[in-house]
């Protein structure tokens, strides 16, 4: 009976002991799920975790720097919160890793607590499986496979319509000949009265046929000169570019801001086309597609292949995540061109004439409102995969603009630089209460937008 008690003793002690163990592992493993947010939210802008971005690939570091530098969690956490702090403790391993990267020094987080921490590490460990690719793809597959019965379908066709032709061409050829044969001596006699030429026809009916030129010399004439008009306008002109880059993904899906790539709308006359250093500004560190948004007929590896022309004209080396110093030029298509002979200044309408122009666009368009200044000309960019012109980019539809926006009088510049013209033109101009449009400030002078 004691040696019963003793066991069962023991039994309950060992179970006890079992439960404590797991659950300090669980506490210590963290949570995975919490990790992929935190990992996203704070190490993604310099790690991934299969491939060496600015820093090393974290997918199983904490068994990684216990292999290579014979630390535990620890030492993570301290190296996390403040690797400068450690660093300068004299920590061998610390240093080795600082040297074997460049020297390029890791971000601190005194912020993320010790359970953000194991949750992260939690994640590195055990990643999540990754969520299904998208289904977009799968589309052309089923066209390829239906492509051959296709083809036979428009065989079918075509042979079918060609023997009707024939047996019509057959029928009309019979009906000619029966035509022929049934005619009467008096039907003979009429047909040889019959007008036979151009000449009779125009001798009989001169008038008309004058009558009909002149409409036609005018339609013709109409349509020589309204051809002349539209010379050089390029409207939903589309051109394929060297490098897909969709303003959908990047201003509409990411938000990007129009002037973070396209800097010198506002203090320059040209809004130029951006550097691809510009874009390695982002794409150093985002060697891959990862967005939801996929537009039809794209995927994945469409995207990624396009992230890696902008590596091959700037000369960037992923893997070693350093310029190899050997670039090459790419070839954009210009798509917005003004004349030389036409004066445009992007700053002029980005700063000074901003809010007049988003208010005039506004109340021009109530249901198709804009919030950025760019979209007045160049229309909704943020919603184009592939850009295109907009609008005409005549004079014509330059005058119309400047006749029917209202000129912001309390903007700082004009307020400054204009204190004795507001009153003058509130006389000059006296309807709708004094409003003063672009062209009652020199909108229309020739000399504005021709010098």
């Amino acid at each position: 009976m004691i040696s019963w008690r003793k066991h069962y003793k023991q039994t309950l002690i060992a179970i006890g002991l079992l439960l404590s163990t797991s659950a300090s592992i669980y506490g210590q493993d963290g949570d995975p799920k919490n990790g992929e947010k935190l990992f996203k939210a704070n190490c993604t802008a310099c790690h991934a975790l299969d491939k060496q971005v600015i820093g090393p690939p974290l997918k199983g570091v904490v068994e990684r720097v216990k292999t290579e530098g014979g630390v535990d969690k620890d030492w993570l956490h301290k190296w996390i919160k403040d690797n400068k702090a450690l660093r300068a403790s004299g920590d061998k391993y610390a240093n080795e890793i600082f040297e074997k990267f460049n020297k390029t020094e890791m971000l601190q987080f005194p912020n993320l607590t010790d359970k953000d921490i194991d949750d992260i590490l939690a994640f590195t460990t055990n990643p999540p499986a990754p969520a299904p690719e998208p289904t977009a793809t799968t589309a052309p597959a089923g066209e390829a496979t239906a492509a051959p019965a296709d083809k036979t379908t428009t065989s079918i066709v075509i042979i079918s319509l060609i023997a009707i032709a024939g047996l019509l061409v057959w029928i009309l050829i019979k009906l000619r000949q029966l035509v022929k044969l049934g005619q009467s001596e008096e039907l003979v006699g009429l047909n040889e009265t019959r007008v036979r030429s151009f000449s009779e026809i125009y001798e009989k009916y001169h008038y008309i046929g004058k009558g009909l030129l002149t409409i036609l010399a005018i339609l013709a004439a109409y349509g020589v000169w309204n051809w002349i008009m539209w010379i050089g306008v390029y409207k939903g002109y589309k051109p394929e570019q060297p490098i897909y880059f969709s303003h959908k993904i990047h201003a509409g899906e990411n938000k990007i801001d129009c002037q973070l790539c396209h800097s010198s709308a506002k203090y320059g006359k040209v809004s130029e086309i951006p550097s691809m250093n510009v874009c390695m500004n982002c794409h150093r560190t985002i060697s891959e597609y990862n967005g939801k948004y996929i537009e039809p007929g794209k995927d994945k590896a469409f995207y990624d292949g396009e992230i890696q022309k902008i590596y091959a004209a700037t000369g960037w080396n992923a893997e070693k995540q350093q310029y190899t110093g050997k670039t090459q030029p790419v070839e954009w298509t210009r798509i917005h061109n003004m004349p030389d002979f036409v004066y445009f200044n992007h700053s002029q309408h980005v700063v000074a004439g901003e809010q007049a122009i988003i208010n005039s666009f506004n109340k021009k368009n109530p249901n198709n409102k804009i919030d950025v200044v760019c979209k007045a000309c160049h229309g909704k960019i943020d919603t184009m995969n592939v850009v295109q012109m907009a609008n005409d980019f005549t004079m014509g539809w330059c005058i119309e603009c400047h006749r029917t926006t209202e000129v912001d009088m309390n903007n700082g510049y004009n307020k400054e630089y204009f204190k004795n013209l507001h009153e003058k033109l509130k006389k000059q101009y006296p309807k709708d209460g004094g409003k003063i449009t672009v062209d009652a400030i020199g909108g229309l002078e020739c000399g504005k937008c021709h010098y």
